[in-house]
């Protein structure tokens, strides 16, 4: 008995062994030459025109397509029949077309993404409930780069069929900021601290003008609002610094804050 399990073994071995090996060393061999490909894809001067937005994922399209393309020689190489796996295929087309509806969408999401570009690599948008810097966009996902360095990954899919909100686009930005005084306090001398510490602020534009005016109140206090605009690439410089001013400013003419409400027991 072990010596028929034996030269069974022997058997496949023989018969299978040498396409088994020379998979693996195709596989291998495949994996080096894909990456070759995309490198020197890479460096062809016409492709480093195209803008990094599309670059990624047009390297994101290659690859794939490559390990493709790849995997069928090794299918081959194998010796399984082509007929048998697409048969294979289509038996199980139900569960696969299940399975791959949402990496269909995702393509589908990434190519509406490259058609009508509502943000590009570098862009600092807001969607699906997150926001950072656009990092790349893939065949797909798009990933993002938070402003605390975390990445964030969001499936092209869902990034079409939500709100994008697109805050790099416009060269412009506007800084909104809210403020609440006493109710005793002058409505003009606010007004007037707020665009004197708006004026001494580094980077805010002077056209469109800037805004200081009383935007509402209660019985214990005045709301002021003031905007200022300033070049996008400058709005958090701009935000941080009006904030400081501003404070500092109210802080140096004695500006009182707001009466705190008093709890009945």
């Amino acid at each position: 008995m072990d010596h028929l399990f034996e030269t069974r073994f022997s058997e496949l071995l023989v018969t299978y062994g040498e396409k088994i090996a020379l998979a693996i060393i195709c596989l291998i061999v495949g994996k080096i030459v894909i990456n070759l490909i995309i490198g020197a894809v890479g460096r062809v001067k016409y492709f480093n025109n195209v803008d990094q937005t599309a670059k990624g994922y047009i390297n994101s399209f290659l690859k794939i397509g490559l390990w493709v393309v790849l995997l069928i020689i090794v299918i081959q190489i194998l010796g399984v029949p082509m007929a048998s796996v697409i048969t294979v295929l289509a038996s199980a087309g139900l569960a696969i077309g299940l399975a791959l509806q949402g990496a269909l969408s995702n393509i589908a999401g990434g190519v509406m993404l490259m058609i009508f570009r509502p943000f590009s690599v570098g862009d600092y948008v807001q969607a699906s409930g997150v926001e950072g810097t656009v990092r790349d966009i893939t065949l797909f996902y798009t990933t993002l780069i938070s402003p605390d360095n975390k990445r964030i990954t969001i499936p092209n899919s869902q990034v079409m069929n939500t709100t994008v909100t697109n805050l790099s686009s416009e060269k412009l930005r506007r800084v909104d900021l809210d403020f609440s005084v006493a109710k005793d306090e002058t409505p003009e001398k606010i007004q007037s601290l707020m665009l004197e510490a708006i004026a001494k602020t580094n980077k805010v534009l002077q056209d469109p003008a800037p805004f200081a005016r009383l935007t509402g109140g209660n019985d214990k206090g005045m709301n002021f609002q003031a905007r200022a605009w300033c070049k996008s690439s400058d709005y958090w410089d701009v935000y941080f610094d009006l904030t400081q001013n501003i404070t500092e400013a109210m802080g140096e003419n004695d500006v009182k804050a707001p009466a705190a409400r008093v709890i009945q027991a």
